[in-house]
């Protein structure tokens, strides 16, 4: 399934027709609850070693995506599985949903890129709170916290997870991509470097097609056809 993520996210990301991506699940008991750990239970010290890099392609993949993402999250998010929320740039969740990382219960560390997804999303003491105690909250504390964006009703996640990239689907293409771009980037830097990031995005978009159908289509009170480029 990791691969088979990882691939999916490549064709995505090179696929310009493609303005957002829902991340959800296929059934309807959970999101994802991370690791079987009856299966690890017989690995070998090799076996966990091949599985990594195959791992760190699947959630790569998703934080990777050049698209605005959103995770559609019901029931159980997590190990991995709130990692693979988090490593969307929206959460929309169900109000009955259960984020958590409790892999130091387990004796490990999240390594689907947890210890620091979380900690840009919600800062450091709330992160550290969550992934030393390993503790799962519910979906209310989770957008109390800052984790989560959206909450839903249940059964509704995601039409209105769709809903909210379908808002973003209708912006430039080009802006989208250059603003999440520059919001990556940015939260990893003080404010100068930052404001050189956001600079650099703004002039890779300024002389765009997008750009000029903008201006256009809101002088002339129309809906704008993009050409993406």
């Amino acid at each position: 399934m990791a691969a088979d993520l990882a691939a999916a996210c490549a064709d995505v990301g090179a696929d310009r027709s493609v303005r957002a991506v829902v991340l959800s699940a296929a059934g309807e008991k959970a999101f994802c609850v991370g690791a079987d750990l009856k299966e690890r239970n017989g690995f070998s010290d090799a076996d966990l070693m091949r599985q990594r890099p195959v791992f760190r392609a699947a959630f790569g993949g998703v934080m990777d995506l050049p698209q605005p993402t959103v995770a559609a999250v019901f029931g159980f998010a997590l190990g991995g599985g709130c990692e693979f929320a988090l490593a969307c740039d929206l959460i929309v969740a169900e109000e009955t949903a259960t984020f958590g990382l409790p892999e130091v219960t387990v004796g490990v560390v999240p390594g689907g890129g947890g210890t620091q997804t979380l900690v840009r999303r919600v800062g450091y003491a709330r992160a550290a709170d969550l992934i030393l105690t390993g503790r799962k909250v519910p979906a209310t504390e989770a957008y109390e916290l800052g984790i989560v964006n959206r909450l839903v009703a249940p059964g509704t996640v995601r039409d209105e997870a769709l809903a909210l990239a379908a808002t973003i689907a209708r912006n430039s293409p080009v802006g989208t991509r250059a603003a999440k771009q520059a919001l990556r980037l940015g939260s990893t830097l003080d404010l100068r470097a930052g404001l050189d990031v956001e600079d650099a995005a703004w002039r890779s978009v300024a002389f765009s097609g997008d750009r000029r159908e903008g201006v256009a289509a809101f002088n002339e009170k129309r809906t704008p056809e993009w050409p993406g480029e």
